[in-house]
């Protein structure tokens, strides 16, 4: 029965260790959520040849037609990224840390989502890269990379949600 309890606690503190956001904090802690100015996101898109539009011509992220990458986590911006180089294909950002998104831990406004315009090559991409895991609770279809990274597809976008910086 000790041995059993013994083990137990192991398990226990091991997982609290090394469960993301928690644990030892080191000058080197990969969990911690690295947020980027508008400025810092659009010089790493501009550099990986990522584009970005917004209905409203603008980058305000108070405003709902605007394209902001205010407040935007790294690891997500990143994402980005590694989805252009491993695809090949044209990416168009429309939507990113602006208000007028659903809310939530893993949001928009939290910057842990973008959404993509579509195109044949990108969405030829998901559909063949990734895992079809069902459809989301709004009833729209999802795909989720092996980084754990999910695309659903939104009709007139993909809605990309970054837990890792992975695509």
């Amino acid at each position: 029965m000790r041995f059993r309890t013994a083990v137990s606690t192991l398990t226990l503190v091991g997982t609290a260790l090394f469960a993301p956001g928690v644990g030892l904090a080191t000058s080197t802690d990969a969990f911690a959520v690295t947020k980027l100015t508008h400025a810092q996101a659009t010089a790493m898109f501009k550099a990986a040849g990522i584009t970005w539009s917004s209905s409203g011509g603008c980058s305000n992220r108070n405003v709902s037609t605007c394209t902001s990458f205010d407040q935007l986590n790294q690891a997500t911006a990143q994402g980005a990224v590694t989805l252009k180089h491993a695809s090949g294909c044209a990416i168009n950002i429309t939507g990113g840390t602006e208000t007028g998104h659903a809310s939530g831990t893993y949001s928009h406004w939290n910057g842990y989502k973008l959404d993509y315009g579509k195109n044949t090559c990108l969405n030829n991409y998901v559909h063949n890269a990734f895992t079809y895991i069902g459809l989301r609770g709004d009833g729209y279809p999802q795909w989720q990379a092996a980084s754990g990274n999910i695309y659903a597809d939104e009709g007139s976008h993909w809605d990309a949600l970054y837990y890792s910086c992975g695509c």
